[in-house]
């Protein structure tokens, strides 16, 4: 393990990519606040990374859908942890499936004040440091439905594409201060995102990736760690990644 004495707060880390990310980067000796709402599973996570890799970890759980829960939680940041150098805004989710004329109001609440809200209050909070120290990273994780819409997307994709348009403002927004923007977009890749979308049902969520090798979350955090790992000059601003078997959001090629 390189220690590198940096500190990365990482949204949704409590499964999926963000635990992934969390581990990746743990690796590589970055001390980390994990946050999500699973307050036993992130506590049980710091603590694995703490033993494994001798790193500094902060559980940081609140929901951040809620901003006034949001502003307290990245307020509380112990003194220790408080200059960030890498905020992975990672949390998301898709909620329901059904067409524009169906959709459920739920599931468009939870997805709008998730994906898009949710990165905004966190980034907001966190930002002004990062300016003050000109210096930082913000990776946020968008997806290939940011590029191309798909059947029954329609919320969901919207709001993937409010990422890439906050990222690409954010960039230029950020560009006097030395801040890094980079956005990763990742296509089909196997973690609960197709069970929480279909609302438990994990027949239908295993379904989704029948005859092809989708991504897993290790595949992302390499690509989240390779971004952060770049030279101080060198920034990338966007990663595009599917599956071999995956061209966009709607080709993707099934073995029978």
């Amino acid at each position: 393990m390189k220690i590198v004495n940096k500190i990365a707060l990482i949204t949704g880390a409590s499964a999926g990519f963000g635990e992934a990310i969390a581990f990746i980067l743990a690796e590589h000796g970055w001390n980390l606040i994990i946050t999500g709402r699973r307050k036993e599973r992130l506590e049980k996570i710091a603590a694995s990374l703490h033993e494994e890799f001798g790193v500094d970890t902060h559980a940081l759980p609140f929901d951040i859908r809620d901003r006034k829960e949001t502003e307290i939680a990245i307020n509380s940041i112990p003194h220790k942890f408080k200059e960030i150098d890498l905020l992975v805004n990672n949390a998301g989710l898709a909620s329901g499936f059904d067409t524009i004329q169906e959709g459920n109001f739920d599931d468009w609440e939870a997805m709008i004040d998730t994906n898009i809200k949710g990165l905004l209050y966190v980034s907001r909070l966190l930002l002004p440091g990062m300016i003050e120290r000109k210096k930082g990273h913000v990776i946020n994780i968008g997806s290939t439905a940011s590029k191309v819409v798909y059947p029954k997307g329609n919320v969901y994709c919207a709001s993937k594409f409010a990422v890439d348009a906050i990222s690409q403002s954010m960039r230029i927004d950020l560009l006097p201060h030395k801040i890094k923007v980079t956005a990763i977009h990742p296509g089909a890749a196997e973690t609960e995102f197709s069970v929480v979308r279909f609302h438990g049902d994990e027949q239908r969520a295993n379904s989704v990736y029948n005859g092809f090798q989708p991504l897993q979350a290790r595949d992302v955090a390499e690509a989240v760690y390779f971004a952060a790992s770049r030279p101080e000059h060198v920034n990338l601003n966007e990663i595009v990644m599917t599956p071999l078997a995956q061209a966009n959001s709607t080709f993707i090629h099934r073995e029978q």
